[in-house]
């Protein structure tokens, strides 16, 4: 009996794995420090997404998001994409200064708050530079169609030429 339960739970990995290799490559995730010390030797813009564990709305952009194939090639090829645990433990090291969760703000780590600008609202994707420069801090779900648009606009200099509104009117995603 216990053999049979071990057998199903194998063979449930591998369609698990076999369903998310089918949906394309998943993204890369890196730590803010990966990320940081990435952008420095090949320069690219730095996407954060910062979560917490009891967010509903979380889950969803990992599973209706993220795992979207064209979504999953944006954030691979043009940004070095980080998971934050908005009320992790751990301290970072970031523009040369430690963040840390201490309680000083509740749950929130330093960082979170930091990055999200003092508004908390979970999910918050953030969008650095590749000098690890705050762009914007953009809060909500999003759909793939609503977050492709924002991935090709913070991803090179666009949003320095242009307004959002304006690259709207032309932009022609690839989210089906």
């Amino acid at each position: 009996m216990i053999y049979m339960k071990k057998l199903m739970f194998v063979l449930l990995l591998a369609m698990a794995g076999l369903v998310v290799s089918a949906q394309g490559q998943a993204v890369k995730w890196y730590s803010i420090e990966e990320a940081v010390a990435l952008a420095k030797t090949s320069p690219k813009p730095i996407f954060v997404d910062a979560y917490t564990d009891w967010c509903g709305w979380c889950k969803k952009l990992d599973s209706d998001t993220f795992s979207n194939p064209v979504i999953a090639e944006i954030l691979n090829t043009k940004y070095y994409a980080v998971k934050f645990d908005a009320e992790g433990k751990d301290p970072v090291t970031f523009q040369g200064r430690q963040f840390v969760n201490d309680g000083s703000l509740g749950k929130t780590h330093q960082l979170a708050y930091a990055l999200l600008q003092g508004k908390l609202g979970y999910p918050t994707v953030v969008f650095l530079t590749a000098n690890s420069e705050l762009i914007t801090p953009v809060s909500g779900f999003k759909t793939p169609a609503q977050i492709e648009p924002m991935l090709n606009y913070f991803a090179g200099t666009t949003w320095q030429k242009q307004a959002y509104d304006e690259f709207l009117k032309t932009f022609q995603g690839k989210v089906q």
